[in-house]
């Protein structure tokens, strides 16, 4: 039998004493209350397991009380007390969520294992109420890094989405965490308990994703000797977060404008559709409206799939953050790899936040690891980062002139290379200059 704490409600102090002393014998702790309202202030002020009440209170009747605890506190569980010929009462309990009823003086040597199965269930309910809170600590928005004005705005659109079923179209650059962003956003959600499904729609052949996404019928192709169910299947109740979506192909696409419209689709060899109840969360890094110009992306797909649009900043917008998210590698990775590494130097911490980062949050997680594996020290300092991050100029104080000609093309190019990601000749052919002069230029204004 597991122990746990008990409550007695009962208007009967002589009752209310002999329960709680059989139940202490036992080994459970046990607090008493003589009326309705002394019973729910107790649970304010305590977690209780199992509550013992009887129907018949001077201040509330025992089925309205057994509603509110369970309102309140649904991993409690309910015993009801009922007298003789009061039976009805407590069968109307258990619809109010009680867990049983026992009659005075008749049920006594029922007391005992009837208690210990009600501790057993409200048990297991605390742990998986325990459980739940720790995956949404791991998966939820505290997840999440970052105190800075540009990933605070963004956090607060998806707390709000999340509360609702809306398609949302997740956007940014590689690295950017969108996949982590979808996640907590289902688990933010009412459909937290079901399935959170990821594909990334770039990973698989036209025939394969198809396969994969809906489904197919043994014998509808070479190979497929059984029946399959896809991932939409899988997600059914839950969330399906399909990643580079602007890599589906054309035909794909239209089935998946189905899904939206409908809820349905048709296996692959099937003859008859599919329902399913979904939420569809998307991600790509392309700028979709060029590519439905450019007859790559289907516009009714794009307007199905955009009702809500979230932008991820890239890493180099919310320069703040760099430092609290260097801190968490560098602590997750000292663990991974068994070393005592706990601090950053501030040189460290300049290169890094003067570094443009085309890999974004990635790409910092990579450079992270590499430092704290090469250290033999408890510091990540400077030498331990990549050439390229090791040559970034750290900013002095002096502001960059608004009407100083060469100021303005050296931002410029730099804008330039953070659009193409850090490609040089990608970059000399977007500024019309030769990739000889690109490389003059970034030596003169030191962005090598």
């Amino acid at each position: 039998m597991q122990k746990g704490k008990l409550l007695i409600i009962d208007d009967e102090e002589r009752l209310r004493n002999l329960l709680a002393r059989i139940l202490q014998l036992e080994g459970h702790e046990v607090i008493t209350a003589g009326s309705g309202k002394e019973g729910l202030k107790k649970l304010q002020q305590d977690t209780i397991h199992v509550v013992l009440s009887d129907v018949k209170l001077p201040d509330i009747d025992g089925i309205t009380l057994s509603e509110t605890i369970k309102k309140n506190y649904p991993s409690t569980e309910i015993i009801v007390l009922t007298a003789y010929g009061t039976i009805n009462d407590g069968v109307k309990a258990i619809k109010a969520g009680a867990f049983d009823y026992i009659t005075k003086g008749d049920d006594n040597e029922k007391i005992i294992p009837l208690v210990s199965k009600a501790m057993d269930k409200a048990l297991l309910q605390q742990k998986v109420a325990e459980l739940e809170s720790k995956l949404n600590d791991k998966f939820g928005f505290d997840r999440l890094i970052g105190k800075s004005t540009a990933i605070s705005d963004v956090i607060k659109l998806a707390q709000k989405v999340a509360l609702t079923d809306t398609t949302v179209l997740l956007l940014g650059e590689t690295g950017t965490g969108k996949e982590i962003f979808a996640e907590a956003i289902h688990q933010a959600s009412n459909r937290s308990a079901k399935s959170f499904v990821a594909v990334n729609c770039s990973a698989f052949t036209k025939e394969l994703l198809e396969s994969e996404l809906f489904g197919h019928k043994a014998g509808s192709f070479t190979g497929a000797v059984k029946d399959k169910k896809g991932l939409f299947e899988e997600a059914n109740g839950g969330t399906i977060f399909l990643d580079e979506i602007g890599e589906l192909d054309h035909d794909l696409q239209a089935k998946l404008l189905r899904v939206l419209e409908s809820q349905q689709f048709i296996k692959i060899g099937d003859t008859k559709p599919t329902q399913v109840n979904v939420r569809i969360l998307a991600a790509t890094n392309r700028n979709l409206l060029n590519e439905i110009n450019d007859g790559h992306f289907r516009s009714d797909l794009y307007y199905r799939l955009s009702v809500f649009q979230i932008t991820l900043p890239a890493l180099r917008e919310r320069k703040k953050d760099i430092k609290l998210l260097a801190e968490y590698f560098m602590q997750h990775f000292a663990l991974k790899v068994k070393k005592q590494v706990n601090t950053l130097s501030d040189e460290f911490i300049e290169k890094l936040e003067a570094y443009p980062w085309p890999g974004n949050i990635r790409e910092l997680k990579n450079i992270v690891e590499r430092a704290v594996i090469l250290t033999d020290s408890n510091v990540l300092d400077e030498s331990l980062l990549p050439y390229e991050v090791q040559q970034q100029q750290v900013k002095s104080g002096a502001p960059i002139s608004a009407f100083d000609l060469s100021s303005v093309e050296k931002l410029h190019i730099q804008r330039v290379l953070n659009h193409t990601h850090g490609n040089r000749a990608e970059a000399a052919h977007l500024l019309n200059i030769g990739v000889a002069t690109l490389y003059r230029k970034l030596k003169e204004y030191n962005l090598e």
